[in-house]
């Protein structure tokens, strides 16, 4: 998926496979004169390549119980979960891992030759995973279990039945708990998800400026973790970015403030809440083609169709002859269904789904190349 988006996202007229809100602009997340003057005299040397305590401090008021020696900044979320699971896995190891997903933890266990348990989300039951499974699937032999929390590309919200048996499978096996929030702070509907942070000691969190805040250009995420733990995985870090950036640290110290990260966060609901009824009502439109369970978070919804095509070549179809970029089942393992962005402004939202009816009307006519 992420080869695929790197290659064509820029190049299409409307780019609905993105999973975040529309981005912010430099001068809205500086707010003030004052702001801009500090970021242009900066030094543009090596920042500290953990992070600032500054921004670390930031961070750590967000996780019950921590401090900045739990706190590890990383290049996007994307390397954090690729530190973790480095530092984890090895050759051989037993992992369950949620599913769908992003796919990035697994295609890493699949590479380095771990034996992979999928723990699967079901539609029937508001892609939650049923209890029992979880029970079955983690062992004694089991060195992790990965979720993400809100899902992608469901938008699902772990139910507390589903937490507890989680948690309670992570204590009972030993093994440790990783957990993608990304999307924690990017809620439609309900309060902002609950970290799974605090629960159990073996647990390592990832998470990031990309999706709810809107601030994806800045590259910032982070691993909250047992500050042991942290220390190991830092010394893998040394063999790949070496630090974050240094504009990056500034920029998300001033996302992190308690009054802007209020206004993000409001910000970002506001887009998904006006959005979601845009593609609820596109789908509700044309009848029978399409279901979906209504996201809770994150500017996503995973839609079931009901066309004899797969995923992808209807993706690749959309792109070729619509310029419109949607994210295919295939992607996640699941023919059948696709993944829709909600994060646009409203008009190119329109604009892009009027792009989908045109090849939806061919299909349906029949048309074929």
């Amino acid at each position: 998926m992420e080869r695929w988006q790197s290659k064509f996202e820029r190049l299409v007229d409307y780019e609905l496979s993105e999973s975040g809100v529309h981005a912010l602009q430099l001068r809205e997340l500086l707010g003030s004169e004052k702001a801009a003057e500090e970021l242009l005299d900066m030094p543009l040397g090596y920042p500290q390549a953990d992070g600032t305590p500054a921004l670390r401090s930031k961070i750590a008021r967000m996780y019950k119980g921590t401090t900045p020696e739990h706190i590890f900044v990383t290049n996007g979320s994307s390397e954090a979960n690729f530190l973790a699971a480095w530092n984890l896995f090895e050759k051989g190891d037993e992992v369950v891992i949620m599913v769908p997903n992003y796919m990035q933890t697994w295609g890493l266990a699949k590479t380095w030759g771990l034996k992979v348990k999928p723990l699967k989300l079901r539609e029937d039951l508001g892609w939650q995973f049923d209890p029992e499974d979880i029970k079955r699937l983690v062992t004694k032999k089991t060195k992790a279990i990965q979720v993400c929390n809100p899902d992608n590309p469901t938008g699902a919200v772990m139910a507390k039945e589903q937490r507890k048996a989680l948690i309670d499978a992570a204590k009972d096996s030993g093994a440790w708990l990783l957990s993608d929030e990304v999307y924690q702070g990017a809620e439609r509907v309900g309060p902002q998800t609950e970290s799974l942070w605090g629960y159990h000691s073996k647990t390592l969190i990832t998470n990031g400026l990309s999706k709810a805040y809107g601030l994806a250009g800045l590259r910032t995420g982070w691993l909250v973790g047992p500050p042991k733990k942290i220390e190991d995985i830092k010394q893998h870090h040394d063999y790949l970015t070496l630090t974050p950036a240094k504009l990056s640290d500034h920029l998300a110290q001033i996302a992190l403030e308690p009054k802007k990260q209020e206004w993000i966060f409001a910000r970002t609901r506001s887009i998904l809440q006006k959005n979601y009824p845009v593609v609820r009502d596109w789908l509700e439109d044309h009848g029978s083609m399409f279901s979906h369970v209504p996201p809770t978070a994150g500017a996503i919804c995973y839609v079931k169709y009901n066309l004899k095509i797969n995923s992808w070549k209807l993706a690749e179809r959309l792109r070729t002859e619509k310029s419109v970029m949607i994210v295919p089942g295939d992607h996640f393992g699941m023919d059948g269904y696709m993944r829709i962005g909600t994060g646009p402004p409203k008009d190119y939202l329109l604009a892009g789904l009027n792009r989908v009816d045109e090849l939806l009307r061919e299909l349906k006519a029949g048309k074929r190349k």
